[in-house]
């Protein structure tokens, strides 16, 4: 989590991990590859992305296969739009 979603209070964190577990809304538009490891939600008025990147298990360079859960750790960011 970034600086801006660390300052949230518990509750509103709380509602933006769920709209963030909850989201299902990939299109071809915001998910051309079809890999859903990116997207955006709006909570309380205020934008937010998402993004899964998936590393080596040193956490140090990408994943040499990232469907190879043996090799590959996955990393979720969030922040507020305003933070990008």
């Amino acid at each position: 989590m970034t600086v801006g979603v660390q300052a949230l209070g518990d509750d509103q964190r709380d509602v933006l991990i769920c709209a963030v577990q909850g989201f299902s809304d990939f299109t071809s538009a915001n998910d051309p590859y079809g890999e859903h490891d990116f997207g955006r939600v709006v909570v309380n008025g205020q934008g937010y992305f998402f993004k899964i990147d998936a590393y080596g298990l040193d956490y140090r360079y990408q994943s040499p296969d990232p469907a190879d859960e043996a090799v590959t750790a996955r990393v979720m960011t969030i922040m507020r739009e305003d933070e990008y």
